[in-house]
């Protein structure tokens, strides 16, 4: 199997895994925190994503060389990637909000819970909060997304058996 189709795989396997773990796992549990969880499983499965398509292209030396970072990586497939596929910029404003939302919660001098809501504070408190309405629609944007770019990278693949 080639690196790209490993990634989708992947992929699709952090969204189930966040979807489980927020329809069946919470509900149980009812800790918010594990909210932040199903984030972060939700950027897994974004962040594997972008590189199935990246490394796809790759193969095909559409693409220049890229770093590994995920703001590299993020670039290249905001500039090369979604003009050439035509992507909805809908995906992009997925990615930007679940990273930043991560980014806020590594920094947040305060974090806590509220009702079904895990709220994350910033040093001037400004304030970003994680709900399962919120995650529901991540999820379902998320698994679009994914099926999109694996029809994009399912198209030769049977070159690579």
């Amino acid at each position: 199997m080639e690196k790209f189709q490993i990634s989708i795989q992947n992929a699709k396997k952090n969204i189930r895994i966040a979807d489980h773990m927020l329809v069946m796992t919470y509900p149980l549990i009812k800790d918010p925190k594990l909210l932040l969880s199903v984030l972060e499983n939700i950027n897994q499965a974004i962040t594997n994503s972008i590189s199935s398509i990246l490394e796809y292209e790759r193969i095909f030396k559409r693409i220049p060389p890229y770093q590994e970072s995920f703001d590299s990586k993020l670039n290249m497939f905001r500039s090369k990637i979604m003009s050439r596929y035509g992507l909805n910029q809908e995906y992009l404003n997925l990615i930007l909000e679940v990273n930043e939302i991560l980014r806020e919660h590594k920094k947040s001098p305060i974090e806590f819970s509220r009702d079904d809501r895990f709220v994350i504070c910033s040093e001037n408190y400004r304030m970003k909060t994680v709900g399962i309405p919120d995650l529901k629609k991540n999820i379902a944007k998320t698994k679009m997304f994914i099926n999109q770019i694996e029809l994009l990278v399912s198209k030769n693949a049977g070159i690579f058996k």
